[in-house]
């Protein structure tokens, strides 16, 4: 991604600026990165139908003539965490608590509506105003609409409620007046031209992650983690500009590997040829990528497995 995809015009001395942290919690699935990236314009989250797609806190810089957001999408919340990773992830969500300036809970309107459910917990430590997200309004009747916010309003002090559906880009648009009011007046933290924290080999492995959702079935994308272990911008022969690129795919048993190879390496070259189309997109020049598969057993309890993947 090159500066001129990046660039904001906007100019930052501007009287009554406003300027905060919102942060976006929710269950697995239930459209978090999907509002975060209809918010700010630029694909910052992956997105699939799967759950827990999102595993690290992600940064998506929203700045206007008299306003920067700096939006945060968070893994979904894991009821009953299975590894270590899971515990990690929910540590993320619940770090959002002591930065807010708002905190946006996305509920799925599909999803059941259970007493015990963690975030509850979470968002009654929430000193910054809360607004709940009423997401896929486009699956559920009305009904659905009125009986979901009475529910939550009995378990949790909400400054605000908003229907809408991310996915098709309902009421998401609108909800930029009613977050800006909730936020302090101050200075930018960040340039106009600056969309996330994160460095591109952070959203080059989460594209290579991204495919193996898509194009691997069962278990396998759980299975993996994904390690730029080389980035280089040089030029070709020709004279253009290009990354060079090695990435590790990290399984947990061979058999994982076999799947993720394919007979014939047919499978991995499949990932590789999709992955580098997006890769290319996302950094506006050309990229030569290699996709390598290696076991690390257990990965998703080892302390050090998740401190070198940045869970800790």
């Amino acid at each position: 991604m090159n500066n001129e995809t990046m660039k904001v015009d906007a100019p930052l001395e501007h009287k009554g600026f406003r300027t905060g942290f919102v942060n976006i919690i929710g269950r697995p699935n239930a459209g978090k990165s999907t509002l975060m990236n209809a918010l700010v314009g630029e694909r910052m989250s992956i997105i699939t139908h799967k759950p827990q797609t999102t595993r690290h806190r992600i940064i998506g810089i929203l700045t206007g003539e008299n306003f920067q957001i700096v939006f945060s999408d968070t893994p979904g919340y894991v009821k009953a965490p299975s590894y270590q990773m899971h515990k990690a992830m929910n540590r993320f969500v619940e770090g959002t608590v002591e930065d807010a300036d708002l905190m946006l809970f996305v509920f799925d309107l599909t999803e059941e509506l259970e007493a015990d459910n963690p975030i509850i917990e979470v968002l009654n430590k929430t000193e910054a105003p809360k607004v709940l997200i009423l997401n896929k309004t486009d699956l559920v009747a009305p009904q659905r609409i009125q009986d979901a916010t009475g529910w939550w309003k009995k378990r949790v002090t909400f400054d605000e409620v908003i229907a809408i559906s991310a996915l098709k880009e309902f009421n998401s648009g609108q909800m930029l007046d009613s977050m800006l009011k909730y936020l302090p007046l101050g200075e930018p933290f960040y340039p106009p031209d600056q969309l996330t924290d994160r460095p591109e080999r952070f959203f080059v492995s989460e594209i290579i992650r991204e495919k193996i959702l898509r194009l691997y079935d069962d278990e396998i994308p759980y299975a993996c983690e994904v390690g730029i272990e080389d980035f280089k911008e040089s030029k070709t022969n020709a004279g253009e500009d290009i990354a060079r690129i090695r990435a590790t795919i990290f399984v947990m048993r061979e058999t994982q590997k076999a799947i993720l190879l394919g007979k014939g390496g047919a499978a991995i070259k499949k990932l590789g040829t999709y992955a580098r189309k997006d890769i290319e997109a996302f950094l506006q020049t050309k990229a030569f990528l290699e996709l390598t598969v290696k076991v690390r057993d257990n990965w998703r309890d080892d302390e050090k497995a998740l401190q070198k993947f940045g869970y800790v």
